[in-house]
């Protein structure tokens, strides 16, 4: 079965361009051209992934992020310009899983589709490093990778496939430190270039929904100039 992926903005010109090139790629693409409708089509049936422009008419992709967060773990790339940095960091601490700039090279975003998919997919199967199972258990942490699931305190610790992937890095090998490269690779994959803001905005929305368990958690440790590491309760 071909991977489906939402496609939202406004921009007809944009929205045609990367469809004929998703679909080429062998990609089933569903189009919107606000946030409501594609929120609509998004309960209705969920896509594999979403590509969402940030200023549209009836809902922005700030508040569809926000709602679609509450029901899906599906990941998403903001489409941003260039004078939108704070647009970015923002979408990042919403819930993203990644952002590209406009304008953009098709090429790019095909292998920033590629690289999400592909780790969408590994997170739910078992990966190197967990027991059998796919089970990675470290003190009141459970990481579960065949149900991309986390359990914090005996709760639910709802995460997206970066928030996972980065949690499941740290809490690998516990007391170690991971300085932000090699964060990145652990959650985009070699050879992508992302910011090193874009790993701090994500683990300062992890600790957040670890708080929303647990109001004391402090398990992710900053090495300020150096990276994180996880620290076993």
């Amino acid at each position: 079965m071909p991977q489906t992926i939402a496609l939202v903005d406004d921009d007809r010109n944009i929205l045609t361009s990367v469809q004929m090139t998703l679909e080429a790629e062998g990609y089933t693409v569903r189009t919107y051209t606000d946030g409501e409708s594609a929120l609509q089509g998004l309960m209705a049936k969920p896509a594999d992934l979403a590509i969402l422009d940030i200023k549209m008419p009836r809902m922005d992709g700030m508040e569809l992020l926000q709602r679609l967060r509450q029901r899906s773990n599906m990941p998403v790339v903001f489409l941003t310009s260039k004078d939108e940095e704070v647009d970015e960091l923002m979408g990042l601490r919403l819930g993203a899983d990644d952002y590209i700039t406009k304008p953009f090279s098709q090429r790019l975003l095909i292998e920033r589709i590629r690289a999400l998919l592909r780790r969408n997919e590994a997170s739910r199967a078992e990966g190197s490093g967990a027991p059998p199972g796919g089970v990675i258990a470290r003190g009141d942490l459970v990481l579960d990778e065949t149900k991309h699931t986390c359990v914090w305190k005996g709760g639910q610790v709802q995460l997206t496939v970066t928030e996972f992937l980065l949690v499941k890095a740290l809490a690998i090998r516990p007391g170690m430190v991971k300085n932000r490269d090699q964060l990145i690779d652990a959650a985009y994959g070699e050879n992508i270039y992302v910011d090193d803001r874009t790993i701090d905005s994500h683990v300062k929305r992890i600790r957040k929904k670890f708080r929303q368990v647990d109001g004391e958690f402090d398990q992710i440790e900053t090495l300020y100039g150096i990276g994180y590491r996880y620290k076993e309760a």
